[in-house]
């Protein structure tokens, strides 16, 4: 494996960095091809709690690379792209997108694919398929509307505005903004809490909260009840791990 996509593991969670900083983290094929093989590995790796998908040097990513699309992208098969996406959305751990500047297009395509979204104070978002006469095949016309409505997604996506990070949260595209000074230490704290928590329980919810999605409430609560997965198999010695603290 090469180096478009960096994986770092730390105690119970693991950073997943796009590297190509000197274009960027425009993305590619290749770099796209990097990921699916950090994903699918983490499919299996119940040593990691966590997963952080983030940029290397000055931002996320500036977006898809407008020269690999002029040029013809040699892509595996068909939709490739968004189902390598839908893998990383249906990891069993909990992904966290950490957005520092440019987080455009196809990078935000990226970043929606996560379980949520955290910004530092300087970045910025933006959908600008339309600037070049594209529209999205990698999921924005999915996730953006589920994230920020139909309506704040069609305005997104007709206008190619970019908006600031508090934008972002005002129309909860991201959960919260950090000063970009103490960004890293705040992801750092926030995915080793993630860890901390059952690995059972965050997949079984992040299955629940997939299968339910876009269900009317009665159906959801009746699949909660009949096809909830009930106790994991550590909730025993995490009951007991409490109660010894409290006593």
């Amino acid at each position: 494996m090469g180096e478009l996509v960096v994986r770092t593991d730390h105690d119970g969670w693991t950073v997943l960095t796009l590297n190509r900083p000197d274009k960027l983290n425009a993305l590619t094929v290749a770099m796209f091809a990097e990921l699916r093989e950090h994903v699918l590995a983490l499919q299996e790796d119940d040593r990691v709690r966590c997963v952080v998908l983030r940029g290397a040097g000055r931002c996320f990513s500036a977006g898809h690379d407008l020269s690999d699309i002029a040029t013809g992208e040699a892509v595996p098969s068909r939709g490739w792209h968004g189902e390598t996406l839908r893998l990383l959305e249906k990891l069993p751990q909990p992904v966290i997108a950490a957005v520092h500047g440019h987080c455009y297009t196809g990078a935000l395509e990226v970043a929606l694919a996560a379980d949520f979204l955290v910004a530092a104070d300087d970045a910025r978002f933006g959908d600008t398929h339309a600037r070049f006469a594209l529209t999205p095949v990698w999921g924005m016309s999915q996730r953006l509307p589920r994230r920020v409505g139909a309506a704040t997604a069609k305005r997104l996506m007709f206008t190619a505005d970019t908006i600031d990070a508090a934008e972002a949260v005002r129309i909860g595209l991201a959960e919260y903004v950090v000063p970009l000074a103490s960004f890293d230490a705040e992801i750092e704290a926030l995915a080793t809490r993630i860890a901390a928590n059952s690995p059972f329980s965050h997949a079984a919810n992040k299955r629940l909260l997939d299968a339910t999605d876009g269900r009317p409430l009665d159906a959801g609560l009746q699949w909660e009840v009949m096809e909830g997965e009930g106790r994991g198999p550590d909730v025993q010695e995490r009951i007991a791990a409490f109660t010894n603290r409290k006593g």
